[in-house]
């Protein structure tokens, strides 16, 4: 499977919560936005600031965040996803997964295979369906 791949699906991995996505193993080529790296690290650092998790894991976890990664292409916030994000969609989204289905929708331009967006995020999972994507994970 080619995918876009959000946060919450890295973080569910990272963080060995409940219903990760089932069809993790079954993404070959997985794309995501740089936002990811951001989202993720903060997530890390906030729950070792409210002391849910301790220093050793907190490392742990952050180089696992960035081992998964490097297997990923990764797209830069540019001026044109910017520019994408704030136009309208057809739902109500935030800004952090309007950037998202920006990067999504702007990477699937001219792929002969359209990709599947995988989320855990219910709101981003509307949207994106209602932008053509087929979805996974929501």
């Amino acid at each position: 499977m080619i995918a876009y791949v959000d946060s919450s699906v890295l973080l569910r991995v990272v963080l060995a919560q409940p219903d990760r996505l089932r069809e993790w193993a079954s993404i070959q080529h997985a794309v995501t936005s740089a936002l990811t790296e951001v989202e993720c690290l903060r997530t890390l650092d906030r729950r070792f600031l409210q002391g849910l998790i301790d220093a050793a894991d907190l490392a742990d976890r952050r180089s696992l965040v960035l081992r998964l990664l490097e297997r990923m292409d990764r797209i830069d916030v540019s001026p044109a996803v910017l520019r994408r994000a704030a136009d309208p969609f057809p739902t109500p989204l935030g800004t952090l997964d309007a950037i998202h289905l920006a990067t999504a929708i702007l990477w699937r331009e001219g792929r002969s295979e359209a990709p599947v967006l995988v989320t855990h995020d219910g709101l981003l999972a509307t949207a994106a369906r209602a932008t053509g994507f087929v979805i996974a994970g929501a």
